[in-house]
C-alpha cells in the first residue's frame, strides 16, 4: 500500500499540472477571450477516463469533460497511440456547446496507456449563422457552427492537416482559431510531459495505486459531508425568461433527495426541449449538479471522480435539461446552466438556508460582435460575458459586478477591446441600486456601453429580464437585466434578452446586468 505522504504529493502534483496547463494555454492563446478572459479549463484523467485532478477554471467545462474523455476512449478503443490527440465539440458526445473545443491527449509510459491530459477552451467563432457562433434565436444546432465528432487532430505525433483545414475553413477568423488550437495543443503536451516525469519518479505501480486512493479519499470525505445534511426530500422550480424563439417562460423543476450518505437530483417535471438555443445536453446538467454538490458541502474536497460517486442525477430524455439532437444548445451551456444552479440552490435552501445565498444574477450576458474591420478589411469577431450581482448570504452582502456559479472568467479589459476591435467602451460602471434589499443586500449589476466604429452584427444571449433574481428569507429580488440599442439618431430601442441585431457606425449598445437577490428581512439591516 502506498503511504499517505506519497499520495498527497502525487495528488497535489496532478492538481498543479492542471494549473500549469492553464497557464501555458492562456499565455500561448491568440484570442482575447482565452488570453484575457481565461475562458478555458484543464484536467487530468487516468487510463479509464476517471478525472484525477482539475484546475480551478470553468465549472461548466470541468463537470462535462469526463464524458468527453470516456467518449473518446470508447470511440478509439484499441486505436490510440503515442502522439495522438483527439478533438471534439459535439455537445451530444461529451461537449457543451460548439464554441468549446476539447483536445484530449493520451499519455503513454513504456508503450502502456497510463493517463490523459485534456483542455477545453471557448473559441470566439466556429462558424454558423452569425459571428461568434452564439445565435440567440437558433432552432437547430446546425445554425450554431461546425460540429466536430471525436476525431484525431494528431496521429502518432503528426498533425492531420485535413482536419485542421476543415475547422479553419468554417471560421470567420481562421488565424485566431489556429493560434488558439495550437495553444491547447501546447498545454496538452506540457501536461503529458509532467505526468511522465511524475511516473518516472515514483514508478508506474505506485502511480496506479495512488490514483485509486486519491479517488477513494475524495469519496470518503464527500460522503461524510452528506451525512451531516438534513435528510428528506426538497423541491423547487424556477423559470427561464423564454426560449429565444417563443415568448413564453420555460420551467426547470428539481426534487432533491438526501438519504444516508447519498443524494439524488431528479429533474422530472422540467419542460420539454424547446425551439431555441437554451436546451442543455446532459453533460451541462451534470456539470451544474457537480458544482452545487461541492458548493454546499466542502469545496476543499479535491474535485475528481470520487467526489461525485454519491450523487445520482436523473434528467428525463427530451427535456430542456437533457435535450436530444438536433436541438440548438449554445445558450444551454451559458444561460440554462445558471438557472439549473438557481433551482438546485432554491430547493436546498429549505434544508440548509445558512449555506445557500439568494439568487445571483443568473446569466452570463453573452455579447458577440462581428463584421469587417475597416482598419484591416478582414472579418473580426469579439465575444465576452459580463458579470453582475452575487446574491446576499448569511453574514455577508453580495459581491458587486462578478461572475458567479457556472462561469469563472475575468472581464475583457477596455484597452484590449479598443486595441483589437473597431469598438469603443463609452461607459463601464456598477449599476446603482440594482442589488436586492435584505439584511444582507444583493450585489450590484454592471452597466457596459459599447460604441460601434463600423457596421456590425451583434448577437445577445442573456436572462433574468422577466424573472428577477430571487431573494431569500425575506430578502427582496435583485434588479432585472436590460439591453438597449441607442441609435446615432438618438432613438432608444429595448432589445430582447436573446436576439441578433445590426448596428450602424456610431450606434450604442447598452448592457445593464441583473443585481443579486437580498438575504433576510431588510428591516433588520444594520
Amino acid at each position: 500500500m502506498v503511504d499517505l505522504v506519497t499520495v498527497e504529493i502525487i495528488r497535489n502534483a496532478l492538481e498543479y499540472i492542471s494549473e500549469e496547463m492553464g497557464i501555458i494555454l492562456r499565455n500561448a492563446a491568440y484570442s482575447a477571450n482565452i488570453k484575457e478572459r481565461m475562458d478555458h479549463s484543464c484536467a487530468i484523467f487516468d487510463d479509464q477516463g476517471r478525472m484525477l485532478a482539475q484546475a480551478e477554471h470553468i465549472p461548466v467545462h470541468l463537470g462535462a469533460m469526463p464524458v468527453a474523455v470516456k467518449t473518446a476512449i470508447k470511440e478509439f478503443e484499441g486505436d490510440l497511440y503515442e502522439g495522438d490527440m483527439i478533438i471534439l465539440n459535439d455537445p451530444y458526445r461529451g461537449g457543451t456547446h460548439l464554441p468549446d473545443l476539447t483536445i484530449i491527449s493520451p499519455v503513454f509510459y513504456k508503450r502502456r496507456l497510463v493517463a490523459f491530459s485534456a483542455t477545453r477552451a471557448h473559441h470566439s467563432d466556429i462558424g454558423g449563422r452569425v459571428p461568434g457562433s452564439m445565435v440567440g434565436d437558433a432552432v437547430e444546432i446546425f445554425e450554431e457552427g461546425l460540429i466536430i465528432p471525436p476525431v484525431k487532430l494528431f496521429e502518432k505525433g503528426r498533425i492531420r492537416k485535413d482536419i485542421l483545414e476543415i475547422i479553419l475553413a468554417n471560421s470567420r477568423t481562421p488565424k485566431m482559431r489556429m493560434g488558439d488550437i495550437y495553444a491547447q495543443v501546447a498545454a496538452s503536451r506540457v501536461g503529458e510531459k509532467r505526468i511522465l516525469k511524475l511516473i518516472e519518479k515514483y514508478g508506474e505501480n505506485v502511480f496506479r495505486e495512488t490514483v485509486d486512493e486519491i479517488l477513494n479519499y475524495s469519496e470518503r470525505r464527500i460522503r461524510s459531508e452528506i451525512r451531516k445534511l438534513p435528510k428528506g426530500s426538497y423541491s423547487a422550480e424556477d423559470y427561464m425568461d423564454d426560449s429565444g424563439v417563443e415568448d413564453k417562460p420555460v420551467k426547470i423543476k428539481v426534487t432533491i433527495e438526501i438519504s444516508g450518505d447519498e443524494m439524488k437530483f431528479d429533474f422530472s417535471g422540467t419542460d420539454k426541449q424547446v425551439r431555441g438555443p437554451i436546451n442543455c445536453p446532459f453533460t451541462v446538467t451534470l456539470s451544474c449538479s457537480y458544482f452545487v454538490l461541492r458548493a454546499i458541502t466542502d469545496p476543499t474536497i479535491p474535485a475528481n471522480e470520487g467526489t461525485y460517486r454519491p450523487l445520482k442525477v436523473f434528467a428525463p430524455d427530451g427535456t430542456i435539461v437533457n435535450a436530444k439532437p438536433p436541438a440548438a444548445v449554445s445558450g444551454g451551456n451559458v444561460e440554462t446552466s445558471q438557472r439549473i444552479v438557481d433551482v438546485l440552490l432554491k430547493a436546498l435552501s429549505e434544508a440548509i438556508p445558512d449555506r445557500v445565498p439568494a439568487a445571483c444574477q443568473g446569466t452570463m450576458n453573452n455579447v458577440c460582435f462581428g463584421g469587417i474591420d475597416p482598419r484591416t478589411g478582414k472579418p473580426f469577431t469579439f465575444y465576452e460575458t459580463i458579470g453582475g450581482g452575487f446574491g446576499g448570504r448569511k453574514g455577508l452582502d453580495g459581491m458587486d459586478g462578478v461572475h458567479s456559479h457556472m462561469t469563472n472568467t475575468m472581464n475583457t479589459p477596455i484597452e484590449e477591446i479598443e486595441r483589437r476591435f473597431p469598438l469603443m467602451i463609452v461607459k463601464y460602471s456598477l449599476r446603482e441600486n440594482s442589488g436586492g434589499l435584505g439584511k444582507w443586500r444583493g450585489g450590484l449589476g454592471i452597466e457596459r456601453v459599447y460604441k460601434t466604429l463600423c457596421p456590425v452584427v451583434v448577437s445577445l444571449l442573456g436572462e433574468r429580464h422577466k424573472f428577477p433574481p430571487w431573494g431569500l428569507l425575506g430578502g427582496k429580488p435583485g434588479a432585472k437585466g436590460e439591453y438597449l440599442l441607442q441609435q446615432k439618431t438618438g432613438e432608444v430601442i429595448k432589445l430582447k434578452s436573446k436576439c441578433t441585431v445590426h448596428l450602424e457606425e456610431g450606434d450604442l449598445l447598452i448592457i445593464k446586468t441583473p443585481g443579486g437577490g437580498g438575504y433576510g428581512n431588510p428591516e433588520e439591516k444594520d
